[in-house]
């Protein structure tokens, strides 16, 4: 809390999210005078961990949960104090066929288990043969295009040259639906291969916008991997080492500082924030903007406009387990629950799900897949019973249009459940944890709960559709901003955060892309 210590500054970042901290730890680094405006208490943004139940000690990622495009450079360059573990599991999918549960296993790394898994779910080794061969052909996709992320933006031409032209076809051209059922023949395989497409993004898969390729390529691409990754300590941890970067550094991290203002001219800015009891201006040659577009523009003075405000499209539930639940299928709940399990992710009911939802009700059989940190890091659960975990429910197709009913939250979190529970021997009620007050240990967040505690408009995780992570060929890219892809209609005022053009999910990039702009004008 406090004040900024002085009224004109290089640089002010406006939120202090991850990739805020981000720019102003290389720009710090870099000589340059730079304040952090934070409208919370604490900086961090949707990276952060903290109890979520009254009396119990456990840390929960509570919003974002995995570290999939943050590249090995930016940790470099700050010297981030993070660990990142790989989970032991990639997948595990279980299924109700005629009767029968089973499940789809993918290992990591891939192994025996994971080709009898395919084995015994098809009946034959035609769809793991198609699987491998698709994803080493988009893990080739990935290696070219990972490295120009922390680059001056390439064009469209200049990254189709480095791929194969099936796969830019693929991914870049038609809808990613397309290519799911060309190579893949099982509903289940060819579900678990969409759900990439589908995270933080409301669309039908064949959608002509493409935004869900673009969503899809996002999420594959990571350090050339496209492995998600879990932060020991929890999503807090990484935030918590970039603001030690920038403290470090000789940045100034202000909380307590909404800010209400922006007044942009060619040569600099003006800020308005306030502290709670009074209102300061201070000025800075470069403005960064660590909010959604959307909601810059209302501090540029252009107001609110409805028509374009981002639409989130999650639910998220937060559990905490006295232990894991037995599975109808007899695997091993520490396997299955160990990477992405996937409930009610059939191709066919993504697509369905989707109809539903944006004929404006809630899905009947929600879709979402469920993660458990725990399993992968204990750091995060303190002082607890043995046996204990934590359980992340990511539910999709749930646009915030279609929560106005307030009754509609509780009815999602129970089919939400419901979509868990058909799989188990021991249904979650039997197994949640209990707070001090003997209250369950869930936690609901819809799109509405993220835009009040996170000030996304919407309640949209990416801050707005997400775009390719390269220019036109046709596009002026003659200035520094242009260049990042961090651009605004203003000179003074530039995109640091997941409005940029290469933003998204907890990357950095916004932040380390739009301190190279600026070092090249400075």
């Amino acid at each position: 809390m406090g004040g900024t210590s002085r009224t004109r500054y290089d640089v002010v970042v406006v939120g202090g999210g991850h990739n805020g901290l981000t720019a102003a730890a290389y720009l710090a680094r870099a000589g340059l005078s730079v304040a952090v405006l934070e409208r919370l208490d604490h900086t961090g943004g949707a990276a952060v961990s903290a109890p979520a139940f009254p009396g119990r000690p456990t840390r929960l990622s509570r919003y974002a949960y995995l570290v999939s495009l943050l590249p090995d450079t930016i940790v470099s360059d700050l010297g981030l104090d993070i660990h990142l573990v790989s989970r032991s599991t990639s997948s595990y999918t279980p299924v109700l066929r005629d009767g029968t549960a089973g499940g789809l296993l993918v290992e990591r790394p891939e192994g025996p288990a994971t080709a009898a898994s395919f084995r015994a779910l098809t009946g034959s080794d035609r769809e793991y043969a198609a699987w491998r061969a698709f994803y080493a052909e988009v893990g080739a996709f990935a290696e070219a295009v990972a490295p120009t992320l922390t680059e001056p933006l390439p064009t469209d031409r200049s990254i189709r040259e480095l791929v194969p032209s099936d796969m830019w076809r693929a991914l870049v051209e038609e809808p990613i639906g397309r290519v799911i059922e060309e190579r893949f023949a099982d509903d289940t395989v060819r579900g678990v291969v969409a759900t990439d497409a589908l995270i933080g993004t409301f669309a039908s898969l064949n959608d002509e916008s493409l935004i869900q390729n673009r969503c899809f390529l996002y999420h594959l691409i990571g350090n050339g991997t496209g492995e998600w990754r879990v932060p020991v300590g929890g999503m807090g941890a990484v935030t918590d080492a970039l603001a030690a970067a920038a403290v470090d550094a000789g940045a100034e991290l202000v909380t307590g500082a909404g800010v209400s203002a922006i007044r942009a001219s060619a040569d600099g800015a003006e800020v308005d924030y306030h502290d709670g009891t009074s209102t300061h201006t201070i000025e800075a040659r470069h403005v960064l903007s660590n909010v959604a577009p959307w909601v810059l523009r209302i501090l540029l003075g252009d107001g609110e406009d409805a028509a374009s405000k981002p639409v989130g499209a999650q639910l998220k539930v937060n559990l905490l387990l006295d232990r894991l639940p037995r599975l109808k299928s007899g695997a091993d709940p520490a396997v299955a629950f160990a990477g992405t399990l996937h409930l009610g992710e059939d191709y066919s009911r993504l697509e369905a799900a989707y109809a539903e939802a944006a004929g404006g009700a809630l899905p009947d059989r929600l879709p979402g897949e469920v993660y458990c940190h725990s399993l992968t890091d204990r750091s995060i659960l303190g002082d607890v019973p043995e046996g204990t975990h934590t359980l992340t429910y990511f539910g999709l197709h749930t646009p915030a249009t279609l929560f106005s009913d307030p009754s509609v939250k509780e009815e999602a979190l129970r089919r939400a459940i419901a979509s868990l529970d058909e799989h188990l021997l021991d249904p979650i009620s039997s197994v949640v944890a209990r707070d001090e007050s003997g209250e369950p240990c869930i936690e609901v967040k819809i799109p509405q709960d993220v835009e009040a505690d996170l000030a996304m408009p919407g309640g949209h995780i990416f801050h707005g559709d997400l775009d390719w992570p390269w220019a036109p060929s046709r596009s002026d890219l003659s200035s520094p901003a242009a260049r990042w892809g961090v651009q605004t209609d203003h000179s003074s005022v530039l995109l640091c955060g997941s409005g940029a053009r290469r933003g998204g999910a907890v990357s950095g990039l916004g932040g380390h892309n739009v301190a190279q702009a600026i070092l090249e004008l400075s």
